[in-house]
């Protein structure tokens, strides 16, 4: 299936998409801050720059799109154009997700996914939910987490 807009318009298009601060991580900061939990934003100096980084309690969240990082859910569909580019741009940030998974557990960090899916779509199990999964694994002691959407959803 061809473009609908010409390349130059496609390429202003996507570079507009951005990398952080975006909807989802910012309605996640929110909610948690009106929760009192206090973090940094972006920090270099720990694996993979996640999102939101809890020094207190040594857990980095990230809050991935599902198409960016190509999650099995009803969000993700491989364009019909370019799918060489786009396959190999969607396995470099999978195969980049799983090196920083290992980065954070070799320092001592702990990890939690919150996909798009899980407040987005058909298969979205909502914000309260989303947020009450998230401050529970924060004051947990489990390593590795994700909250993703229901059945219809994520799967």
């Amino acid at each position: 299936m061809p473009d609908i807009v010409d390349p130059l318009t496609r390429s202003r298009m996507m570079a507009g998409i951005r990398g952080k601060d975006t909807r989802p991580e910012m309605t996640i900061r929110r909610r948690l801050h009106a929760l009192g939990y206090r973090y940094r934003l972006h920090p270099k100096d720990i694996p993979g720059k996640p999102d939101l980084a809890l020094p207190r309690y040594r857990a980095a969240i990230f809050v991935n799109g599902c198409f960016w990082h190509g999650h099995s859910c009803h969000l993700f569909r491989l364009p019909g154009t370019r799918t060489d580019f786009w396959t190999a741009k969607i396995e470099a940030n999978r195969k980049r997700d799983r090196v920083v998974v290992d980065a954070l557990q070799a320092s001592g960090w702990r990890q939690l996914v919150i996909w798009e899916c899980a407040f987005r779509g058909r298969g979205s199990i909502g914000l309260d939910k989303v947020i009450a999964a998230a401050t529970k694994w924060i004051e947990s002691d489990e390593k590795n987490a994700e909250i993703m959407g229901g059945p219809d959803g994520a799967g």
